[in-house]
């Protein structure tokens, strides 16, 4: 089983966000920074299925020399090997084109990935990488076993949950709880030191959006009190003020 996960970047939501130079430029001053959590679930169900089928397991991100500790870290959950593309993850569409290009020539069974990173919330890579490389995609995993030369997968749907059968290969964007995340351990971190980690020219790709500024969102307005007892006053405001009745 050759296995490609798909990681991103991306902050620490516990982190305090902000911006620069009239609001058009993040600020990553004293950000942590991590494996995006939707990622983490990938990558942990890639290695307990390279574990049980053998085989080769891949991790690729597309950024700049800051993101090397978070592939070194995906190293020391499990992964084989690690790959960079050297360039800034500008849209969706260029990040898609990256790993698109890459994959094509790595004769992947599965390429795995979150169903979307936790910084712009797309949701939009995986599906491009399936259109440009003519493979099914599926989102959101939330299930995925493999039998053979097949996928068994479940998802959530409107009202229910889906069943699938998908042929090898395929790309999944997958969630809780497809897996359990994994925490690296000593022998994992010291490991890792010495694992391939190789870093690739990003290729030529059209960027499909820029950003022209960021914005916070407003801050929190004050908050009544209204007892218990007091229906009265409490469907007053929601009439008057909140104008939700």
């Amino acid at each position: 089983m050759n296995i490609l996960v798909c990681i991103t970047h991306v902050p620490d939501t516990t982190s305090r966000i902000q911006f620069t130079e009239n609001n058009t430029k993040f600020d990553k001053t004293g950000v942590q920074f991590i494996i995006g959590p939707y990622d983490d679930y990938a990558l942990a169900r890639a290695v307990e299925l390279r574990d049980q089928t053998g085989g080769k397991l891949t991790v690729l991100n597309v950024g700049e020399a800051e993101t090397e500790p978070t592939l070194r870290k995906a190293l020391a959950i499990g992964a084989d090997e690690a790959i960079r593309v050297n360039a800034e993850p500008v849209d969706s569409y260029f990040v898609a084109k990256q790993i698109a290009h890459y994959a094509k020539e790595g004769d992947y069974n599965l390429i795995l990935m979150g169903r979307e990173s936790i910084d712009f919330n797309g949701g939009m890579v995986h599906g491009m990488v399936g259109e440009l490389l003519g493979m099914p995609s599926v989102s959101p995993v939330m299930k995925l076993d493999v039998d053979g030369d097949k996928a068994k997968l479940s998802r959530e749907i409107e009202g229910g949950k889906e069943y699938l059968e998908v042929p090898l290969p395929f790309i999944a964007g997958c969630q809780e709880p497809i897996a359990e995340w994994k925490i690296p351990n000593m022998r994992g971190i010291m490991s890792a030191r010495t694992k391939p980690l190789k870093v690739v020219d990003a290729v030529d790709a059209k960027k499909s959006a820029e950003v022209k500024a960021y914005a916070l969102p407003p801050a929190k307005g004050e908050v009544k009190l209204v007892d218990k007892d007091n229906v009265e006053e409490l469907v007053k405001l929601l009439k008057n003020e909140a104008k939700v009745l």
